[in-house]
C-alpha cells in the first residue's frame, strides 16, 4: 500500500501524516514527524517494515516520550507500540513470569504487581513512560534497576525481519543502558517478560526512604508501603510532568574511580556519592549541578528545576533546542567547576 495524505487505518496499525509530536513527549516541546504509525498488533511489524516508506528514511521507535528531547522535527517516520495487556505465563509458588505488552503504562503495571502480591518493583513506582521503554533505558530509582526483574524481551529484529526473544543476558543491560539503546535502528520492543518474586528483601537504604517511612508511621514496611513512600518522595522532590514539561532526571550520575572521588571530597566535603563497585563510586549529578550554581536557573522558558537540580523543565513555550542549549551550559559549567562531563540520560533527537 502507499500512505495517503492525512490519516489511514489499516488492520493492526494506523498512520498519521505530518503528525504533531507535542503531545507525544513529556517536555511538551513542538516537533513533527513525516509519518506517525501507531501499532496495535505486533504481528504486522514484518509487513510494516517491509514497506518502501519505512525502508527509505530514518525510523524512530517511540513510547510515551518521557525520555526524549526533540530539538527539531523528526525527518522520517515515528513508530509507536500501542498494544496493552498483562498476562501471567507461569504462576509458581515463589515467583511468577508475567508478560506485559510494550504499550502498557509503567506505573499502572507497578500498581498491578503490588495489587497481585508481588514484590520488587515498589522502588520503581511513579516513573513515567511505557513498559516497552523500561528495558531500553534500564530504568532505575531508589537503588533498584528494572534489569533485576526482566526475564526476557520480545522484539522485532529489523535486521532479521523476524520476531526474536532475547534473554536477560542478551539484553546487555548496563547503567541506564541496554542493547536496545545502543542499536536503536535494529530492535522494536514488543513485550517484556518479568520474573516477579512473591517476597524479597526490601531496598530501604537509598537516601530519604527510611525517613519517609518513619514520617508515615510505618515501622514494618511492606512492598505496598515502600511504594507509597517512594511516590511521596518523587512527588515532593521532582516536578510533575503533567504540570510542567520535563523528562525527569536529565543527566546520569557519573561513575568515577574511587581515588578521583576521594580527591574531590577533600576539596568538597559535602559531595554526595555512593559505592557502585569496588573500584568506582557513583557521584550525584544533582549535587554537582546545584554546587555549580544552576539550580533554579531560567533562560526564557527553559529552566533548571528549583525542586531538583537534576531536572530540566519547560516553563511554557520553550523549544527543544532551547532546552538543549541550557543543558549544554550546565554541562560546561560542571566541567569547569569539577572536571566532570555529565552525560544526558534522555534520547536527544
Amino acid at each position: 500500500m502507499s500512505f495517503a495524505t492525512g490519516i489511514a487505518n489499516e488492520p493492526g496499525y494506523s498512520v498519521v501524516e505530518n503528525a504533531s509530536l507535542a503531545g507525544r513527549n513529556t517536555f511538551r516541546v513542538p516537533a513533527r514527524a513525516e509519518l506517525l504509525i501507531d501499532v496495535s498488533d505486533a504481528a504486522v511489524l514484518p509487513q510494516l517494515f517491509a514497506l518502501p516508506a519505512l525502508q527509505r528514511g530514518p525510523v524512530l521507535v517511540h513510547g510515551a516520550g518521557s525520555n526524549t528531547l526533540f530539538t527539531r522535527d523528526w525527518p522520517g517516520i515515528v513508530v509507536s507500540m500501542a498494544r496493552t495487556g498483562i498476562r501471567v505465563l507461569d504462576n509458581g509458588a515463589d515467583a511468577a513470569r508475567v508478560r506485559v505488552d510494550a504499550g502498557e503504562n509503567w506505573h499502572d503495571f507497578v500498581q498491578w504487581s503490588l495489587a497481585k502480591g508481588f514484590a520488587g518493583l515498589e522502588n520503581l513506582a511513579l516513573i513515567p513512560g511505557t513498559v516497552g521503554a523500561a528495558p531500553i533505558q534500564n530504568i532505575g530509582a531508589y537503588g533498584v534497576e528494572v534489569r533485576e526483574f526482566v526475564h526476557a524481551v520480545e522484539a522485532f529484529d529489523r535486521q532479521q525481519g523476524a520476531n526474536v526473544r532475547l534473554s536477560n543476558a542478551e539484553c546487555a543491560f548496563a547503567y541506564r543502558d541496554s542493547r536496545f539503546k545502543r542499536e536503536p535502528q535494529r530492535f522494536v520492543v514488543v513485550a517484556v517478560e518479568f520474573l516477579l518474586p512473591r517476597s524479597r528483601a526490601l531496598r530501604l537504604d537509598y537516601a530519604g526512604v527510611r525517613e519517609e517511612l518513619a514520617a508515615m508511621g510505618v515501622h514494618t514496611p511492606t512492598p505496598v508501603t515502600l511504594a507509597e513512600a517512594v511516590m511521596r518522595l518523587r512527588t515532593r522532590k521532582l516536578p510533575n510532568p503533567a504540570l510542567i514539561g520535563n523528562a525527569g532526571s536529565f543527566f546520569k550520575n557519573p561513575l568515577l574511580p574511587v581515588e578521583r572521588v576521594a580527591e574531590m571530597q577533600r576539596e568538597h566535603p559535602a559531595l554526595t556519592h555512593w559505592a557502585a563497585s569496588n573500584t568506582t563510586r557513583k557521584v550525584s549529578a544533582g549535587w554537582l549541578i546545584e554546587a555549580s550554581g544552576f539550580k533554579g536557573l531560567r533562560e526564557g522558558d527553559a529552566g533548571v528545576s528549583s525542586q531538583h537540580a537534576l531536572v530540566l523543565v519547560n516553563h511554557g513555550s520553550a523549544t527543544g533546542a532551547q532546552i538543549w542549549a541550557l543543558a549544554q551550559r550546565v554541562r560546561e559549567g560542571v566541567m569547569q567547576r569539577f572536571g566532570v562531563m555529565l552525560e544526558p540520560e534522555p534520547v536527544v533527537v
